[in-house]
Parts: C-alpha cells; sequence; structure tokens
C-alpha cells in the first residue's frame, strides 16, 4: 500500500517539477533559481508526509478525488523548506547524499566573487519560494470547498508549530543540561516531528476526506504517540546506528550536543564524574573522538538505551490501541500498522 501510494507521489512529483516554470516563470524569472528547486526536490527521499496525507483521505474516502496526489506534494515542498533552513541552521553542507541547497548555491556565487550575499542568503530566499510553492500546491485538490479551507489551515499550522520548535530547540540548546526536563525534550518531540510528520499529514487528509471528529481526534493521537517513538528511535541511530544507515557519523548528534532523551536519562542517572563528561560535551568543551565515544559508553551503563528502547515499546502499543480503535477502511488501517512496526523497528 505505501509502496503503490509512494509511486503515485514520485510520478506527481515528476509531473510538477516539468510545470514548474508554466505554473511560475521560474527559468525566465531566474534559470539558477529555478534548477536548484527543481534538482533539490527530486532528490530521493521517504515522502512519508504526502504519503500518509494519503492514506488519510483514502481510509475514509472511497476513492481519490481529482488533484490529491498534487495536493499531497504541498507536505513534500513544506519538507523541503524546512530543509534548506534547517541546514543553513545547522550549518551542514548536505542534504540526502548532495550539497545543501546553500552550498550549490555558494558554487554559483564562485562566478560572482563581487557579490554582497553568501550562499546562505540565497537559500533563505529558496525556502521562502518553496513555502509558497507548498500553499499553492495544496489548493489542486478538488474537494468540498468548507473541509478544504479547514485543511489548508491545518497545513498553516504544521508550518506555524514547526516553526516554533525549531526555535524553542535552539534555545533549550544552551541551557544547561542540568536544568533541561523530560518535558522540555518531548516538547521539541512533538512540534518538531510529531506533529509534522505524522499527526498533521494523516489528520489533514482525514479532515479533507469529511471523516467524524472523533475518528480525527484518535487519528491524532496516533500520529503524536508514532511520532514520539520515532524520535526516541531517530536519536538511538543517530547515536548508535550505522553510517549507511545515517549518511553520516554515529557521533555527529553527540558532537552537536543535541538535548535527546538519550542524554537526558544518562545525566540523571550517571556518577558524578560521568555527569561531568556529559556537561562538558554538552558545553562543547570535549569534542575529541575519544571522548565521545565515551558518552556512549555512558548512554549504555546508565541505563538511558534500555529505557529509551522501553519508552519506544510504551508509545508503540498506545500508538497501536488508537489505531484498532480507528473505524477506517481495513487495508489502510493494516498498512499504518505495518508502517509503525517497520519505521519504529518493533
Amino acid at each position: 500500500m505505501f509502496l503503490r501510494i509512494k509511486i503515485r507521489i514520485e510520478k506527481e512529483l515528476h509531473a510538477y517539477t516539468h510545470e514548474i516554470d508554466k505554473l511560475y516563470s521560474l527559468k525566465k524569472l531566474s534559470p539558477i533559481l529555478f534548477n536548484s528547486i527543481k534538482e533539490f526536490i527530486l532528490r530521493d527521499g521517504k515522502r512519508i508526509r504526502p504519503i500518509l496525507f494519503c492514506i488519510g483521505y483514502l481510509g475514509f474516502s472511497k476513492k481519490a478525488p481529482i488533484g490529491l496526489y498534487r495536493s499531497a506534494l504541498s507536505l513534500e515542498l513544506l519538507h523541503d523548506f524546512m530543509l534548506v533552513h534547517d541546514d543553513i541552521i545547522d550549518k551542514s553542507d548536505m542534504r540526502r547524499g548532495e550539497p545543501s541547497m546553500h552550498t550549490l548555491l555558494k558554487r554559483e556565487l564562485l562566478k560572482n566573487k563581487g557579490a554582497k550575499f553568501n550562499g546562505e542568503d540565497l537559500a533563505i530566499v529558496v525556502g521562502d519560494v518553496m513555502y509558497a510553492m507548498a500553499l499553492d500546491a495544496f489548493l489542486a485538490v478538488q474537494e468540498n470547498k468548507i473541509r478544504k479551507e479547514a485543511t489548508l489551515k491545518k497545513l498553516i499550522s504544521a508550518a506555524l508549530y514547526t516553526g516554533s520548535g525549531e526555535f524553542i530547540e535552539l534555545f533549550l540548546g544552551i541551557k544547561p543540561i542540568e536544568r533541561v526536563s523530560e518535558q522540555d525534550i518531548y516538547k521539541i518531540y512533538d512540534y518538531k516531528t510529531a506533529n509534522y510528520t505524522f499527526a498533521s499529514p494523516l489528520t489533514m487528509g482525514a479532515a479533507l476526506a469529511g471523516a467524524k471528529t472523533s475518528q480525527i481526534k484518535k487519528l491524532y493521537s496516533y500520529g503524536m504517540l508514532l511520532g514520539r517513538a520515532f524520535q526516541i528511535r531517530d536519536d538511538i541511530i543517530g547515536s548508535f546506528g550505522k553510517k549507511k544507515e545515517t549518511g553520516k557519523s554515529n557521533l555527529t548528534d553527540i558532537k552537536e550536543a543535541k538535548r535527546t532523551l538519550l542524554i537526558w536519562y544518562a545525566f540523571h542517572h550517571s556518577s558524578k564524574k560521568d555527569k561531568l563528561i556529559i556537561k562538558k560535551i554538552m558545553e562543547g568543551k570535549l569534542t575529541q573522538t575519544a571522548e565521545l565515544l565515551k558518552m556512549r559508553k555512558i548512554i549504555i551503563k546508565s541505563g538511558a538505551l534500555a529505557y529509551a528502547e522501553n519508552q519506544i515499546k510504551y508509545l508503540y502499543l498506545k500508538a497501536a490501541n488508537q489505531i484498532n480503535r480507528l473505524k477506517i477502511n481495513k487495508q489502510y488501517k493494516q498498512a499504518l500498522n505495518t508502517f509503525s512496526q517497520r519505521i519504529l523497528k518493533v
């Protein structure tokens, strides 16, 4: 089911890139802008958000309306816009195995050495254009106008809360680790991952299809629980996964001093000596590979890894309970159950 929908999404995405110039005259306005956006949005990706949007809709409807898959692209374009800005904030040179947007644009500027702006400046503007494209793409679906407007508001809310989550996370990154609470960690997980990647796409689709409010609430709860569990799994992979799985060093998250559930638990369940090591790493005072490897040992020794695995299982079971209570088409309910197990590795 997921594969079938993804194939439709990919087909629609390629069709959309061929129509970009016709829709917005981007190539005429700026070939560099046009080519940069086209190359970036066609890169290989999981397409989780547009797929879940379609499942949310089709789970409560007998057939897909005209424009559903084009409308689903709004979530992929929104994601791409956020990735462009995230890479600037994280100072990341790579995205999906290719140069990040600001790195691509830096190369263009090598031909114009007298420019008073840089690749990051240009990438911010490109991201803004992609956000506008996302909103426009959503309008393609032919559905009930009242439901369509309500769903568009959900899309805008997803962007608003994800941006807020990013803002909060940046400030959390300068907060001393001893003052960071478990609630702080989950707040970031909810805003940056759960709502934006799972709950919003699913409930947008269901709301557009005319699902009952009670069903939308259960679907939202499922998405939030799944999102929390997914982020914990992602944190584990980020610190213990293989490079071919993450596309980066498994010490990157630790080196970047990310406040994760693993780090929070390890700090509060370690000896004074280990707490001091954690604090120094979080403050950027210990950055050598040998020191970062110690952090991984502390995570295991403190019981943080086991705690995180148990949290994933707990959240998965709660999410599965929400799915089982949904009055959704059987094949899509099964697709969500399979999807949950696959991404959480349970």
